[in-house]
């Protein structure tokens, strides 16, 4: 009876190789991918730079006629917005929300005022010609602010018409904005206007290249009921009317919504390489105007990406932009993630006891199923004896009639080997319902739990002074944890493999030991919560395991099952029943092949 005695020379080197190749192409790529950001964003720096003069400070642009000090200031504010417009343009200047907070690079702590707009970083207005072919912007003209408790009215007069901005502070992160004009068909012939915003976005969270990383367009078309969201390439929506735009980031959003909608819509956006800013955003769109009139609504919204705050917004679909993944996956996150952790949440735990007590439910529910896997691994640990005979037997024989003689051994015993597969699978959906959650979980920005300070983003107790290739300038002390646990629990489960090593190729259980190594480069920048939702969910399956393991399987009683199983006669099953046709039709084929072949000889 052979055994296996793990790596011998050969399969240690090709072991070896293996591991280079693979850690050469993941090196190569973000080399690579490195290379070419740095390069792309260089040449837009240096465009930037030559324009302004500055590529992450924007300057204001502003109409040489008009002087500082003819450029008034005036403010609304409620309890969650502080709104500051500006007479130059009759825009909203700054926009503060006033329940959250900012990252502070120098403190380490999110203690600087939430600001959306402010320092010029966000210009918009309305572009249309004149009679003469003249171009007239709106954010080159002076309006006069007049403020009526929550509502601000600027005026401004071209060539004798009467052009207003009206806003109003509303509830729920809202600001209504009215344009009406007066005799402005005498000036103009034109039957849209066209919309710009310029908007340069500051970054508000720790992590600079996550919150990139989810700072983009998003945009609700056909009446409402599409969406869509581009946060790498330019945006080309000339065939669409949409009925709302946001320029989102990890967990706030602006957004302006036409009431007639915005056609002819196109956009593109430019990232920084460092700096206060994260991307520069430039967005048109056409607005219909009615006989030379432009009597149009707007609204805008400067909102937290709070999933039932997005909801409660009727008819909306704001729920979208919150990237909470896919069909299924969003589902799972919105029905059954989301209001199970604010459940728990209301039970006055620290946040990370909340993930702690979720990955508790979580396991409790597919405990079962993690029972039936480990029931399946005894079994087959009990007749590895059997499977050991019939590979010494089959040694020197067709493969796959050393595969038929082992799938009878399974079929006798009652084993049926795809079950081991289903919590895999399982695991599938739920990590990546998690690896979407995590980062957009706005109720945990700012939590801190032990020495984690915000458990949205990674933990950098370990700071670097230098950057290591695919880790960056820190370790994380919960991915190492994490790490550490998910070793253990390999080791602990590779002992169950039951697949006989084919010849020349790499032992397997060793091969598994490669995940968790490389799963911890990935984990290093990831949310800190993510890290320790897989700490917590690693540490409690090797303890479902021990507690399976010592006292609720007996390998005796699993010994008789399987002696029962054999004698009893076994129904073909219908996966099985293929698998063997499928075998039977490759060794026919096999055999004529061998047949055609000693013909032609």
């Amino acid at each position: 009876m052979e055994q296996n005695k793990g790596l011998d020379k050969k399969q240690l080197i090709s072991f070896f190789v293996f591991s280079m190749i693979l850690m050469g192409f993941l090196f190569y790529f973000q080399t690579k991918d490195q290379k070419e950001e740095a390069a792309r964003l260089a040449k837009e720096a240096k465009t930037a730079k030559q324009a302004s003069g500055n590529p992450t400070v924007p300057v204001a642009t502003i109409n040489p006629a008009v002087a500082a000090s003819d450029i008034q200031k005036v403010n609304l504010k409620n309890d969650e917005l502080n709104l500051e417009f500006s007479s130059l343009g009759g825009q909203i200047s700054s926009v503060e929300l006033l329940k959250y907070k900012a990252y502070n690079t120098k403190t380490d702590e999110a203690d600087l005022p939430l600001n959306l707009f402010s320092k010029n970083n966000s210009t918009y207005g309305f572009q249309f010609k004149d009679k003469t072919g003249k171009i007239i912007n709106t954010k080159d003209l002076v309006f006069t602010p007049v403020v009526e408790g929550n509502k601000v009215t600027l005026s401004t007069n071209i060539n004798g018409a009467v052009l207003q901005f009206i806003y109003t502070l509303l509830p729920k992160y809202t600001v209504d904005f009215k344009v009406n004009s007066k005799g402005l068909s005498q000036v103009t012939a034109d039957n849209h206007t066209e919309f710009s915003w310029d908007y340069q976005v500051r970054g508000l969270e720790k992590g600079r290249a996550q919150e990139e990383q989810h700072t983009e367009f998003g945009y609700a078309f056909d009446n409402y009921s599409g969406y869509d969201y581009d946060g790498r390439n330019d945006m080309d929506e000339t065939k669409e009317t949409l009925n709302w735009l946001a320029v989102k980031q990890q967990f706030f959003t602006a957004v302006i919504e036409p009431k007639s909608g915005f056609t002819q819509s196109k956009g593109k956006q430019e990232a920084f390489p460092e700096g206060e800013y994260l991307k520069k955003f430039d967005f048109q769109g056409q607005v219909a105007m009615n006989g030379g009139e432009f009597n149009q609504d707007f609204t805008w919204y400067f909102m937290p990406l709070d999933l039932d705050l997005l909801k409660s917004y009727e008819g909306k679909e704001f729920q979208d932009i919150l990237p909470l993944g896919w069909s299924f996956i969003g589902w799972l996150n919105r029905v059954f993630f989301i209001p199970v952790y604010d459940f728990i949440a209301t039970w006055g735990l620290a946040a990370g006891w909340v993930i702690f007590m979720l990955t508790i439910i979580v396991k409790l529910i597919t405990s079962p199923i993690m029972y039936k896997q480990h029931k399946l691994s005894a079994m087959m640990k009990v007749i590895r004896p059997e499977i050991d005979e019939v590979n010494a037997k089959y040694k020197d024989a067709d493969p796959m009639k050393k595969q038929q003689a082992t799938m009878e051994v399974y079929r006798k015993a009652g084993v049926n080997q795809m079950a081991g597969c289903l919590p895999a699978l399982i695991q599938i959906p739920i990590f990546y319902a998690l690896f979407r959650l995590f980062p957009n979980l706005i109720g945990l920005r700012g939590d801190s739990f032990w020495f984690v300070k915000d458990l949205t983003a990674y933990d950098d107790l370990i700071k670097l002074s230098f950057n290591i290739p695919l880790i960056g300038n820190h370790i994380s002390i919960f991915a190492i944890a994490c790490t550490v646990v998910i070793l253990i629990y390999t080791v602990m489960t590779s002992g169950q493999m039951q697949q006989p090593q084919q010849e020349g190729m790499p032992n397997m259980k060793v091969l598994m030991y490669i995940f968790p190594i490389t799963f911890f480069f990935f984990l290093n920048s990831a949310p800190s919560g993510l890290s320790w939702y897989y700490f917590v969910s690693n540490a409690i399956n090797i303890i479902i395991i021990l507690v399976i393991k010592y006292w609720i399987l007996d390998e005796k009683k699993i010994h008789a099952q399987i002696q029962a199983n054999k004698a009893q006669p076994k129904k073909e099953g219908k996966f099985q029943k293929k698998m063997r046709e499928m075998m039977e039709q490759a060794q026919e084929q096999q055999k004529y092949n061998e047949q055609q072949k000693n013909k032609k000889k």
